[in-house]
């Protein structure tokens, strides 16, 4: 579905020249939900840009939904799905004529579109709303609109930038049940850009990450975390038991470069699969007549392997955007 050989973009101001995406390589097949994460300034938005036929690459090539993003961009974006960051619909426009003037735009006969239109108003829990204007429409109305919007010439390929910025948790999984049911009527291909992980990590397939313009990994999400990431076992003690455990931990090669004291009541262990090492710690520590007081497991995340691969949180960079 999506295709780049060095896909490249380079900007010139004044005399310097930045290259804001370095040679991409990335291949998207038909039907899967891809992410696209990245901090701010690191390349992710200059490529979606490219892929949807809104950037001319300055080197390399692309296909996206079997057209080549180069000569032919403006028949890509006849063919995709595309929902950016901010409302799209016009605040002073009824709900089901903005629908049905979308799908004008994409040639689609006038009867078509409002059978369309009226289909989507459905699906996306809108009904009701037909003849309001868009500046009436709570925040959610709004974004499941924009959705429909993205989704009236039926596009095999659906980019969703930002989806979900600003929503509160109800409302994004809402958006989310929507989204999903509309993929698996449509069969469609989903590349999405967040700052919410959790949301990453629970929706998409593969992550991508983008940092200062290339692709630094590129794996399902449970991979990542495996790869690039730890878990955080916390053993509570008794103040004059944490020697002991230490010691009875220590004593196994697995546990000991993993040990680390936090105050004097504390050990925390940084291991890969974290759940399935716990029983055999535990077994260690009642063979030396050591019982914790509690045991905890910070499981590790996508922000974790974000943080260990580009030195940034990618939660902070979205508290500042």
């Amino acid at each position: 579905m999506i295709h780049t050989e060095g896909l490249t973009k380079t900007f010139t101001r004044g005399k310097e020249t930045v290259e804001a995406v370095k040679g991409v390589d990335v291949d998207v097949a038909e039907g899967e939900l891809v992410a696209f994460l990245g901090p701010n300034g690191a390349g992710k938005s200059t490529t979606l840009r490219m892929l949807t036929g809104l950037l001319a690459p300055t080197a390399g090539s692309a296909r996206v939904a079997g057209v080549d993003v180069v000569t032919r961009p403006a028949h890509v974006r006849q063919r995709i799905g595309y929902i950016g960051q901010g409302n799209g619909a016009g605040h002073s426009y009824r709900v089901l004529d903005e629908l049905v003037t979308q799908g004008r735009f994409y040639g689609i006969p006038t009867a078509e579109a409002l059978r369309r239109a009226t289909d989507l108003i459905a699906s996306m829990q809108l009904d009701g709303l037909e003849k309001r204007t868009v500046s009436t429409l709570s925040g959610g109305q709004r974004r499941r609109l924009d959705v429909a919007m993205g989704l009236m010439n039926h596009p095999p390929l659906l980019f969703l930038d930002e989806p979900t910025t600003g929503m509160d948790p109800q409302s994004r999984a809402n958006l989310w049940e929507h989204i999903l049911r509309m993929r698996a009527e449509f069969g469609m291909t989903i590349v999405l850009t967040t700052h919410y992980l959790e949301e990453a990590d629970r929706m998409a397939e593969r992550v991508v990450v983008i940092d200062h313009g290339s692709i630094i990994a590129d794996a399902r999400p449970e991979v990542l975390r495996l790869e690039h990431a730890a878990d955080v076992i916390t053993l509570r003690f008794a103040p004059d038991d944490v020697g002991t455990a230490r010691s009875a931990l220590g004593a196994d090669l697995r546990f000991a470069p993993a040990i680390a004291q936090s105050g004097d009541d504390a050990l925390l262990l940084t291991l890969d699969r974290g759940a399935e090492a716990l029983p055999d710690i535990l077994y260690r520590l009642d063979a030396a007549g050591v019982r914790p007081a509690s045991a905890t497991i910070a499981e590790a995340t996508l922000d974790d392997v974000f943080l260990n691969l580009t030195g940034r949180s990618l939660r902070e960079e979205g508290a500042a955007a």
